[in-house]
């Protein structure tokens, strides 16, 4: 742009140049006795021709940029609706191929719900179950107890087992009666205070997992539907409240703040609630009470909906969002459509918030590992958010950027702080030769040579190289003896009583004074 303008200003002062080269021909032809006014004009017809030739030049050259730049916008334009119209249409496609997907999922699981449990079985015969009619088999006899062990004999595959149990379920003549006895263990005088132990979690996720299955068996299939002997007659609910009355006074003391919204006993007695439809048995209070101590479980919403509680979620977000739970409180607004009242971006910066001032204590008045344990939190609540963002989708409404940043700076100094305290450990001093890392000075060894006769070295039967194979293992002490005769008459070599025993490595012996007897 500066080359064009400097061009336009000289062509613009071409005329002005002509005209000072017209005085300079006057002036010099005042001082001549030749007259040059032919010449001259022969000279501004010449210029003035050069002059309307750059001109016209120049506007041709201005033209044709015009024109180019003209063209380089319509084509960008059309390169930028072209590639939009490229991206819906991938778009698109990809909303068809997801609905393709869907509908055949959909026929998939219409198909596989209407066909017999054997040929369930059979399908899924390599899915790498023991065998899938072997849960069938179980369920068709009403063993609960072989049920159990069936699934902890299988529990790598417990999401098969999952899809499966709904329709082996199907099999069992009283599948209430059968979930029912499957609960006896839950809670024996055996496994009371034992709730890390494994096989006894397996056992009640177990039962859980049962309890669900049989209620989404009752919502495949509809109650009139089933035969007398698979219906929830008043009898079984009466063993049900049986259960849940034993169950809820375990319950009354449940730490809510210490089960973080994943306690499993209190899912349990929900489900069995909602299960067996005896809800109305227990005063709401008590039930929206224990609700805190599950909403981190993905059955929550549902379970919920089937309580019949969903007039109490704002209430229960409440609680959550004072108690420092915003991440559970916003998940539930998604569920529960209630994000104008509960505005999910405040309550995601106040559970950063609260985070953030329990990790940015002064270092000096906690300890290292107390510090760490500070910063892993504020770590994990970053991560937690940023997988809630991206969820329901709120990045314009909240950029991750700074909070990936940040997880970046705290993973950083974690690993500095890694790194300084691996090279802080003391170095580990290298072993001798003899085995040990340091053997004391011992002196007044008696006069005892460490050499046995080659017809005493393995006089026993087990004493044999290989079972001495380290010289530092045949450490015996035996009376000084003469060496074996000279060969050829030479005088034996003497050994003097105080020079000091050797290995055959050539390392000195050294004892501990203890040992010697």
């Amino acid at each position: 742009m500066a080359d064009k303008e400097s061009v336009a200003t000289l062509i613009d002062s071409t005329t002005t140049k002509i005209q000072q080269l017209h005085q300079a021909f006057v002036e010099l032809e005042s001082h001549s006795a030749i007259s040059l006014n032919l010449k001259w004009k022969e000279l501004e017809e010449h210029f003035h021709g050069l002059e309307k030739s750059l001109k016209k030049k120049f506007i041709e050259l201005e033209n044709q940029e015009k024109e180019y730049a003209t063209q380089f916008m319509n084509t960008q334009e059309m390169l930028e609706k072209r590639k939009a119209a490229v991206v819906t249409k991938e778009l698109a496609s990809l909303d068809k191929l997801q609905e393709k997907r869907d509908a055949a999922l959909a026929a998939l699981f219409d198909q596989y719900k209407t066909c017999s449990p054997e040929l369930i079985a059979d399908a899924n015969g390599d899915a790498g179950i023991e065998h899938p009619s072997e849960l069938v088999k179980l369920c068709a006899e009403m063993d609960s107890e072989g049920l159990h062990k069936f699934v902890s004999n299988n529990r790598k595959n417990v999401n098969s087992i999952r899809e499966e149990v709904p329709f082996a379920l199907k099999r069992a003549p009283n599948p209430f009666i059968l979930v029912l006895d499957s609960l006896k263990g839950f809670y024996t005088t055996e496994n009371i205070g034992l709730k890390k132990d494994g096989n006894l979690l397996g056992q009640r996720r177990t039962c859980l997992m049962l309890m669900e299955s049989l209620e989404q068996l009752l919502a495949d299939d509809a109650q009139d539907s089933l035969p007398d002997q698979k219906i929830l007659t008043p009898d079984i609910k009466e063993k049900a409240k049986v259960i849940a009355k034993e169950w809820k006074p375990k319950l009354d003391h449940l730490d809510i703040e210490a089960s973080c919204g994943n306690s499993l006993e209190a899912h349990a007695f929900l489900q069995l609630l909602a299960t067996f439809d005896i809800i109305s048995e227990f005063k709401q209070d008590e039930i929206c009470k224990l609700m805190p101590a599950v909403t981190r479980r993905r059955q929550t919403v549902d379970l919920c909906r089937s309580l019949g509680l969903s007039h109490k979620m704002p209430g229960l977000i409440e609680v959550l969002q004072n108690s420092g739970r915003q991440l559970e409180a916003v998940n539930l607004a998604y569920a529960f459509e209630l994000t104008e009242r509960f505005t999910p971006v405040p309550l995601l910066k106040e559970y950063l918030k609260e985070a953030r001032k329990v990790s940015q204590v002064k270092a000096g008045s906690m300890s290292p590992g107390t510090q760490n344990e500070m910063n892993e939190r504020e770590l994990s609540a970053l991560k937690a958010v940023i997988k809630c963002i991206e969820e329901h989708k709120l990045e314009e409404q909240y950029p991750i950027e700074p909070l990936q940043k940040r997880i970046i700076q705290l993973e950083k100094a974690k690993a500095d702080k890694r790194r300084a305290a691996e090279a802080a450990k003391p170095q580990s001093k290298r072993p001798r030769a003899g085995g040990s890392i340091y053997n004391p000075r011992v002196t007044g060894i008696p006069d005892k040579s460490f050499y046995r006769a080659a017809s005493e070295r393995f006089a026993h039967p087990y004493d044999s190289p290989e079972r001495f194979p380290y010289p530092y293992e045949r450490q015996y002490i035996y009376a000084a003896e003469s060496h074996h005769p000279t060969l050829m008459g030479s005088t034996p070599y003497p050994i003097s009583p105080t020079h000091p025993p050797y290995y055959g490595n050539a390392y000195r012996v050294q004892y501990q004074t203890a040992y010697l007897h």
